[in-house]
C-alpha cells in the first residue's frame, strides 16, 4: 500500500489514539460514580457487541459467520479476546481505581515498546506462517536505548511518593495492561486480514465478554443499586466508551494494523498520554509531581526513540 491510501491509515491511527486517550478520563469518572472495572467493561462491550452484530447482519455474507476455519483459529481469537478485551480492560480499569489517570496512561504507552520486543522474540523463536507475517524488527541502538530509558521512566512513575513498604498496585496493573496489548498486537492484524475486520473484531468482543463472566459471578455487584443510572455523566461516558471507543475505534484500529503493520501502528500508542493528560487536568483536576513528570517524559522519549529504530521492514500481509 502506497501514497495517499497509506497516509490515510496513519491519520486514522492518530485520531483513534486521541479518542482512546480520553477513555482513561471517562473510565475514572465511572469508577468515581460507583461502577467496578469489570462492570464498566461488560456494559460497554455488550453495547458495542450488539452494535457490531447489527452492522454484520446489514453487510451480510462472511460477516455473519459464527465460527472460524479451525479450532486453532478459535484459540487465537480466545487469546485475543482475553488480551485485547477482558484482561486488558480489567487491569487497565482496576489501575485507574488505585492511581491517577495520567499515571495509567503513561505506563500503558509502553505497549509499543513491549510489542516491538515481543515481535522480535516471536520471529526469532517461532518459524510458522503467523510469525513470518509480523513486521521484521532488528536490534539496534535506538531499540536498546529506548528500552532502557522507558523502563527507567516507568520505575520513577511507579515509585513516585510511594514508600517501599507499600505496593504500587495501580501502576503495576497498568504495566500488565500494556503487556496484554502487546500480545494482542501480535496476531490481530493477521486475523483481520483473513476473516475481515468486522468478523474478527466481533469474535474478539465475544471472547472478551465470555471470559469476564467468571469475574462478574465471583464479585459483589450490590453497588449497582447505588449508581445514579439517571445521571448524564454515567450514561454519557458509558455510551462514549461503548460506541466511539469500542465499536468504532476497534474496527478502525484492527483495519489500521492490517494495513500498516502491528509494530508501526502500535507506535502511535505513545500519543495516548498526551490526550489523557489534557483531559485529566481539565476534567479531573489531576496534577503531576516533578518526579512523576520526569519519569513520564522518559517513557515517552524511550518509546519515540525505539520507534525510530533502524531496520524495520514492512512485511506484506
Amino acid at each position: 500500500m502506497k501514497g495517499k491510501g497509506k497516509f490515510l491509515f496513519h491519520v486514522l491511527a492518530f485520531l483513534t489514539m486521541a479518542l482512546w486517550g480520553v477513555t482513561f478520563v471517562s473510565t475514572k469518572i465511572l469508577i468515581n460514580s460507583g461502577l467496578t472495572p469489570a462492570q464498566i467493561f461488560t456494559i460497554r462491550f455488550v453495547i458495542a457487541y450488539s452494535g457490531l452484530w447489527i452492522i454484520c447482519f446489514a453487510k451480510g455474507g462472511e460477516n455473519r459467520r459464527l465460527t472460524s476455519d479451525s479450532k486453532k483459529h478459535e484459540l487465537v481469537f480466545l487469546i485475543l479476546g482475553i488480551t485485547g478485551g477482558s484482561m486488558y480492560f480489567l487491569t487497565e480499569n482496576s489501575a485507574l481505581a488505585h492511581t491517577q489517570a495520567c499515571n495509567v496512561s503513561f505506563i500503558v504507552c509502553m505497549a509499543p515498546l513491549l510489542t516491538t520486543i515481543l515481535t522480535l522474540i516471536i520471529r526469532k523463536v517461532c518459524r510458522n506462517s503467523f510469525s513470518e507475517k509480523l513486521e521484521n524488527v532488528r536490534i539496534g541502538l535506538p531499540l536498546i536505548l529506548g528500552t532502557v530509558l522507558a523502563l527507567g521512566g516507568m520505575a520513577m512513575v511507579i515509585f513516585d511518593g510511594v514508600s517501599l513498604s507499600l505496593s504500587p498496585k495501580g501502576d503495576i496493573l497498568a504495566f500488565l495492561a500494556a503487556l496484554c496489548w502487546a500480545v494482542y498486537s501480535q496476531f490481530m492484524s493477521q486475523m483481520s486480514g483473513r476473516y475481515g475486520t468486522f468478523m474478527a473484531t466481533r469474535k474478539v468482543f465475544f471472547y472478551g465478554l465470555l471470559t469476564i463472566v467468571p469475574v462478574l459471578l465471583l464479585s459483589d455487584n450490590s453497588n449497582l443499586s447505588e449508581v445514579s443510572w439517571g445521571s448524564l455523566p454515567v450514561w454519557g461516558n458509558l455510551l462514549f466508551l461503548a460506541i466511539m471507543a469500542s465499536l468504532v475505534c476497534f474496527l478502525v484500529w484492527n483495519r489500521v494494523m492490517a494495513a500498516i503493520g502491528n509494530v508501526t501502528s502500535t507506535n502511535y500508542v505513545y500519543l495516548n498520554p498526551v490526550f489523557t493528560l489534557i483531559g485529566a487536568v481539565i476534567i479531573l483536576g489531576e496534577s503531576m509531581t516533578l518526579k512523576s513528570g520526569l519519569g513520564s517524559a522518559m517513557i515517552l522519549a524511550g518509546v519515540i526513540i525505539s520507534g525510530g529504530r533502524i531496520g524495520l521492514e514492512k512485511k506484506k500481509i
